[in-house]
């Protein structure tokens, strides 16, 4: 099967409302914009992959079992939206958790690339067209770490603004539905320039 590209998503001040810590699929909504940027690019008919540190795990405050319900809602909001969820692959680790067997340094927590790596390998993604949207700077960073494009959305979750290799955003953009035209302009141009 041949490579795609697809578009990578963080999952919390991306696609969702910033609920710290929320695994209550009832209080799960959209961030401003997000459905309108789900209906654009699922109209675009191309892998869409959530990918999102879940460290509530490693810090004893919900099960990772809890996260079922909360894949299920978050493919219930983008077919909603007229979108298809193609993955969504969280990591359950952080160094200073309390449960044990999460407590580690790991290569799927972002800024880390595994989880993206992982989907690319099981969803047959090209890396390399592909692009990351995220509204933290560990985002760009994980995205480029593994052959991607980055958005950043500049909507001030991003505190610390640690600057370094791999960390400065392709694009920025206010909004999801703002970096997801981006995406899909500076993909349809990629695509243009390969036939001419």
């Amino acid at each position: 099967m041949a490579l795609r590209p697809a578009v990578f998503l963080d999952k919390d001040g991306t696609i969702l409302r910033d609920v710290p810590y929320n695994v209550d699929p009832a209080r799960m909504e959209y961030a401003p914009h997000a459905r309108d940027a789900l209906a654009c690019l699922g109209a675009a008919n191309i892998p869409l992959v959530v990918i999102s540190n879940q460290a509530g795990v490693a810090r004893g405050y919900f099960s990772a079992d809890a996260l079922g319900p909360v894949h299920e809602r978050l493919g219930e909001m983008f077919t909603q939206a007229g979108a298809k969820l193609h993955g969504f692959y969280w990591c359950p680790h952080d160094p200073a958790g309390v449960v044990t067997e999460y407590a580690l340094n790991c290569d799927c927590r972002k800024p880390q690339p595994g989880l993206v790596l992982r989907a690319a390998r099981e969803l047959n993604i090209d890396l390399d067209a592909s692009w990351f949207i995220g509204d933290i700077l560990d985002d760009v960073q994980a995205g480029h770490l593994a052959g991607c494009r980055s958005v950043l959305l500049d909507v001030g979750n991003e505190t610390e603004w640690r600057m370094g290799p791999g960390r400065e955003p392709d694009r920025c953009a206010g909004d999801l539905h703002t970096a997801a035209r981006m995406v899909l302009a500076a993909m349809a141009a990629t695509i243009a320039a390969e036939e001419a």
